[in-house]
């Protein structure tokens, strides 16, 4: 009994060098004090995270290098998707950077630091998603005047609010909005607070019936064009009938794609009680890592432009023939 109570004296002390529950210590065991050493367990799950991370970095660096350095690649489409890029890069350095911390440095400070960097990260993410599907729709509601000064007006003002917003969320725990002064008002993810871990999480609902709300209307305007072309042509032909569905399955893809990732995550946020044993965070946690990881494939690297531009990249001796066009996302 004596030395189950110095071992829950030391962890009380010690701050908590990881980002999800704090209760990991006693309930899982994977650091133990004593007055002459520290000794580190890493944690699995810690490792699957990090791992991810390093993945989602590499993916995406390759995607904001490709279209940084490639002048042709300066529309609206390109820099929201640039943008979706930096986040996902932000979150996975985030990733890497929290189990280094973890490993070296037992810190408070540091925890708060990470933690939101983390937020504005996957935040910044999930608002360019959402930006995106603003553009793809406002691409065929206004088609006649898409590459215009003011569809451009209206991307950077995307731009603005999608990385104010995050910011602004990421600074909330480091400005005092964090569980570290009253462990009883903690949440599944220490050290936020079930307040502001319920508001993220409900940012995210909002955020997920809105581009729910527009591929919907995507997919009527997809559908209408479709049938406008087969009257004009007096039959519908095959070839209308596979576009128009493979134009709906892809949506179904990325709108599947997303909410697979961020919905057991979101959800748990919500419902899960800070007593829960920490592998119910990390078992939703880990596949919401995932979407970052998606991202580029769903919105880069199929792209026709970046395919090329990976081309000259990597294979200097890759010529293009034929004159360069950029299109629309409704094209795309």
């Amino acid at each position: 009994m004596n030395e189950s109570a110095a071992l829950n004296e030391s962890s009380a002390g010690l701050p908590a060098s990881s980002w999800l529950e704090a209760e990991a210590f006693d309930a899982n065991r994977t650091l133990a004090l004593s007055s002459a050493a520290l000794e580190f367990h890493v944690n699995p799950w810690d490792i699957m995270l990090c791992l991810s991370g390093t993945v989602i970095a590499c993916e995406n660096a390759i995607v904001v290098a490709i279209i940084f350095y490639t002048p042709t690649l300066r529309n609206p489409m390109f820099v929201l998707i640039g943008s979706l890029a930096i986040a996902d890069l932000l979150a996975g350095m985030g990733l890497i950077l929290n189990f280094a911390f973890q490993c070296l440095v037992s810190s408070e400070t540091i925890s708060l630091i990470t933690v939101g960097f983390l937020v504005a990260s996957f935040t910044a993410s999930i608002s360019s998603l959402l930006a995106i599907t603003v553009d793809r729709y406002l691409s065929l509601y206004n088609a006649l005047t898409y590459f215009s000064e003011k569809t451009l007006h209206y991307v950077h003002l995307m731009l603005v609010a999608t990385w104010g917003v995050s910011i602004a969320l990421g600074l909330l725990p480091v400005l005092g909005w964090n569980c570290l002064d009253d462990a009883s008002t903690c949440s599944i993810v220490r050290p936020l607070n079930r307040t502001n871990l319920t508001l993220l999480a409900t940012s995210f609902f909002v955020i997920f019936a809105l581009m729910l709300s527009l591929y919907f209307k995507i997919c009527k305007i997809v559908c209408h064009h479709a049938h406008q072309i087969a009257l004009q042509q007096h039959f519908f032909t095959t070839s209308h009938y596979v576009a128009t569905k493979k134009g709906v399955s892809t949506l179904a893809i990325i709108l599947g794609t997303f909410g697979a990732s961020w919905l057991p995550f979101a959800i748990y946020c919500l419902v899960g009680e800070r007593e829960y044993p920490p592998v119910y965070t990390y078992a939703t946690l880990l596949p919401a890592t995932y979407n970052s990881m998606i991202n580029p494939i769903i919105y880069a690297y199929r792209n026709t432009e970046i395919q090329r531009s990976i081309y000259m990249l990597f294979c200097g001796c890759f010529q293009t023939k034929g004159s360069y066009r950029s299109r629309s996302p409704s094209e795309v």
